[in-house]
């Protein structure tokens, strides 16, 4: 968190910047958020799940970056983006443990057009 106040220190003084840090279920009813511009998404590897990309998707941010380290539950949560009417509009995967079967993505949700 340090180097993130660090690194967006003037947005933050802004007001166009928050940095949270706590867990996903406990953060969003206590901060009141009602709007977003766009949701920075890292979950544990267990993933975001149903309630979590609920809530997400009703603060209507104009875009999701979702960092997975489980594939499959990537999936299952695109799955319930896609019933809150987002969708991947890019995803990468990278190898960043070479040698294991362990594999980061990042995918990019926007909402559906009409």
């Amino acid at each position: 968190m340090a180097d993130a106040r660090h690194n967006l220190g003037d947005l933050i003084g802004e007001r166009r910047v928050r940095i949270e840090c706590d867990k996903v279920e406990r953060l969003l009813p206590r901060t009141g958020i009602t709007e977003t511009d766009l949701v920075v998404l890292d979950p544990p590897r267990a993933g975001a799940g149903r309630d979590t990309v609920k809530h997400l998707a009703g603060l209507s941010p104009r875009a999701i970056a979702y960092v997975a380290c489980d594939p499959a539950a990537l999936a299952r949560d695109l799955s319930f983006f896609a019933q809150s009417g987002y969708r991947p509009t890019s995803m990468r995967a990278f190898d960043l443990f070479p040698m294991t079967q362990h594999v980061e993505c990042v995918a990019i949700l926007e909402p559906v057009e009409g």
